[in-house]
């Protein structure tokens, strides 16, 4: 049995948070759909823009299901399940799985050191044996400067050969497209995702199957105009919009100006809370991120 798989400009959504530092639910499903009406062909939910190691196992599964329960169209979500305990993994991904989401983003199993390709290997493939389910799409999640542990090329590569379609794709977070395009020749039929809209420009010259950003939470329409006006000069014009945008949220720390765009773009708040230790962005930041967004909006 084979399901749809999400392509093409995927937000890497935030995660509003209350006053006592849990996930806001109303306002995340009002969030998500925002995003899909203003172009995302899907959503990347609980991922690190999302600040889901934060949160534990339960809260977690609390935002699965108010996904699942909302009316949102779950073959456009993909949802980050990784966990350094693969217990934990196993439950975040088998729930991912009877839910319905079209995929799970996992993270190599981070925290111990030098961790040998032939575990990380087993690591997977324990993680699919014991979930087991029909619905069960695995997306490996690639971000060593967080991690410190990488998915190597070679580890890709093996784990394509022993799970098949199981394995269906990777988001690369390192901002290496070197490395991205080196797994899109290595592994045949295999989804590929960088980090940034830049890389939307030239998305099929590359084999890339689109992006996986923390920014398109702010600049979803021109990322989808880059996407879909690949190798015209609106797309080019778009991809350079949304570049530049990029840019300014990337001279802060990100989660925080993410959520101080967002707060600015619904006039809301309590959009900028972050979990702690993150610390939100002090007003006059924030004062220069609104501006600056606004100016760059107003230009062509």
């Amino acid at each position: 049995m084979t399901f749809p798989r999400p392509s093409g400009v995927i937000a890497a959504t935030a995660t509003p948070i209350d006053a006592e530092q849990r996930p806001d639910l109303p306002r995340l499903l009002r969030h998500c759909r925002a995003l899909l009406d203003d172009g995302c062909d899907a959503i990347n939910l609980l991922g690190t823009t999302g600040e889901a190691t934060a949160f534990s196992v339960e809260q977690r599964l609390d935002v699965m299901r108010a996904v699942a329960d909302g009316g949102l169209p779950l073959d456009r979500f993909m949802v980050g399940t990784g966990l350094p305990a693969l217990d934990d993994t196993v439950r975040l991904t088998r729930a991912a799985c009877e839910l319905g989401f079209a995929g799970t983003l996992v993270l190599p199993p981070f925290f111990y050191p030098q961790v040998p390709d032939d575990g990380l290997v087993a690591y997977v493939e324990a993680l699919a044996r014991r979930v087991d389910h029909p619905r069960l799409a695995i997306y490996l999640y690639h971000i060593p400067q967080n991690t410190k542990v990488p998915w190597p090329v070679e580890v890709v590569a093996r784990l394509r050969e022993r799970l098949g379609a199981t394995l269906v794709g990777l988001k690369d977070s390192a901002g290496d497209l070197a490395y991205a395009r080196a797994v899109v020749v290595a592994v045949p039929d295999f989804d590929v995702f960088p980090s940034s809209e830049a890389a939307l420009d030239s998305a099929d010259v590359d084999g890339f199957a689109g992006c996986i950003s923390a920014t398109v939470n702010l600049t979803a329409p021109f990322a989808q105009a880059a996407w879909s006006g690949q190798g015209t000069p609106a797309g080019v014009a778009a991809v350079r919009k949304a570049a530049d945008l990029r840019a300014i949220v990337s001279a802060h720390p990100l989660i925080a100006a993410v959520k101080a765009g967002l707060a600015a773009r619904y006039a809301d708040p309590a959009w900028a809370r972050v979990v702690l230790p993150l610390q939100p962005l002090a007003a006059e930041a924030a004062q220069r991120l609104r501006e600056a967004l606004e100016r760059r909006l107003a230009e062509p």
